[in-house]
Order: structure tokens, then sequence, then C-alpha cells
């Protein structure tokens, strides 16, 4: 029987990896290069679709099964990625929903008299800062 969690999941890709002896090769680096290419590949299918046919996409057999595959692609080099660099990458989603709790609380329907004057993070040297959330600029 096929183990269908996640700590199953990163025993067989890592089983799989060895057993071609592929360890030297799944460096942190290379699998974050492998994820983003094969997130690519998943945007590639979406490329030039309008959002109509975008929702409509799995739909399609052949595309479905596409979109299926690059899924399950990106998802195995992230938990992978994981493996290597031991990240649960339950606790960080957890975590991250938890931030992003804080960080982007639910507006009240009651128009604000004040703009809110949310504290962001100051982004990592060399990296750009996170983009505004562009409902906190629409007319209320």
């Amino acid at each position: 029987m096929t183990e269908l969690d996640l700590a199953g999941l990163q025993r067989r890709l890592a089983a799989f990896a060895a057993a071609r002896e592929w360890q030297p090769y799944h460096t942190p680096k290379n699998l974050a290069a492998a994820l983003s290419v094969e997130a690519a590949e998943l945007l590639e299918i979406f490329q030039w679709l309008t959002p109509e046919e975008a929702g409509r996409v799995m739909a399609d057999p052949d595309t479905a099964h596409q979109v299926t595959d690059e899924v399950a692609d990106v998802l195995a080099y992230l938990l992978q990625f994981c493996e290597v660099t031991g990240i649960d990458p339950l606790v960080a989603l957890a975590e991250k929903i938890d931030r992003n709790e804080l960080r982007f609380p639910v507006r009240g329907k009651a128009p604000r008299a004040e703009p809110r004057t949310e504290s962001r993070p100051e982004p990592r040297s060399g990296s750009r800062p996170a983009p505004e959330d562009p409902s906190r600029h629409s007319s209320e």
C-alpha cells in the first residue's frame, strides 16, 4: 500500500533518489532551482489563457493531466528541499499563516477614519520590500 502522508512521501522520494545515487546532486541550491523550473512549467500551461479559460483548465482531460503532473513535480521538489534542509513543511506553513493573520488582520465593515499604520517588517538585505496590499488603497 502506498503511503499518502507527507513523511511517507518524503521517505519514498529519498529512497527513489538513493537507489539512483542522486543524493550528491540534491543540494538545497539544486533542489530550489529544480522547484523553480517545475513551478515555471506549471505557469506555462496558463501563460496566455484568459482568467475564464484558466478557470476551466481542469475540464480538459489532457490539460488536467499536465497540470496534475506539474503540481506533483513542484510538490516532489519542495518535499525533497524540506528534507535536505530540515524544514517541516507543515510547521513552516502553520507558522506562516499565524504571521500573516497578524500582519493582515480582517478589516471590519465600517470604514476607518484613519488609514491603518501597520508596521511592516524590514526587508532582508538584498531583497525587495513586500508589495502593498492593493485592498488597502481601495476607496471605502
